[in-house]
C-alpha cells in the first residue's frame, strides 16, 4: 500500500513542471510504516527521492500530517538535487 496520496503524487509532478525538470530524471523510492498511536493506525513512512542525473538523494517523512512535497520544492529551489 502507498502512504504517497494521489494528489501528494501531482503536487510532485507539478512541482517539477515549475522548475522546468524531467520526471524520469527522479526517482522515488517509498518505504511505509505504520505506528500505532491511541488506537488509530495512521499512515507513515518515509520517501527516498534522488536525482538521477546527479545522484543527488534526500529523504522526506511521508503520510499523515507532513507535508514532504513543500520541503521537496524548497530543496529543489536551495539547489540540493544539483
Amino acid at each position: 500500500m502507498s502512504v504517497i496520496s494521489p494528489d501528494e503524487k501531482a503536487d510532485f509532478v507539478a512541482i517539477l513542471q515549475r522548475h522546468r525538470l524531467d520526471e524520469a530524471d527522479f526517482l522515488l523510492q517509498e518505504a511505509g510504516t505504520t505506528d500505532v498511536v491511541d488506537e488509530v493506525y495512521p499512515l507513515q513512512g518515509q520517501i527516498s527521492i534522488v536525482r538521477r542525473s546527479t545522484l543527488k538523494e534526500r529523504e522526506y517523512r511521508i503520510g499523515h500530517g507532513t507535508a514532504w512535497t513543500v520541503e521537496f520544492e524548497k530543496d529543489l529551489t536551495r539547489g540540493t538535487f544539483g
